[in-house]
């Protein structure tokens, strides 16, 4: 039983992120900050649907939930630089930035996803 509640507890955490090195959560504020140094390449991993109502500026669209995710960013984005992933309310952006940290890339995590960005009244494009 407690074998079982370790390997759960093991399970979670590598399923948001935490305690990966390679994963930095950060709120609107910081992810807006490092977005205006141009410190991240934002990626959305919403459905290209989702992305056409409005995403932030300068994000490119890779669906996680389509095959080929991490082929697609490998071919897009450079390892030099963090990737700054979000979803609609960052759930589906943990899963892209564990999947991105496999493909050897540093990730940068919006909390709340564009739900709170547009919650702190940062701009959207359409």
């Amino acid at each position: 039983m407690k074998k079982n509640i370790i390997a759960l507890i093991g399970a979670m955490a590598s399923l948001c992120g935490c305690g990966n090195p390679n994963i930095k959560t950060v709120d609107a504020d910081q992810f807006e900050s490092l977005l205006l140094r141009h410190k991240i390449q934002p990626v959305d991993v919403r459905t290209p649907e989702e992305f056409a109502n409005g995403f932030i500026p300068s994000a490119v669209n890779i669906d996680v939930k389509q095959d080929g995710f991490s082929e697609k960013a490998e071919q897009i984005l450079s390892k030099d630089k963090p990737v700054g992933v979000y979803c609609r309310s960052g759930k589906r952006s943990l899963v892209g930035a564990n999947m991105l940290v496999k493909s050897q890339f540093k990730v940068v995590n919006l909390k709340g996803g564009i739900i709170e960005w547009m919650e702190k009244g940062k701009r959207i494009q359409k």
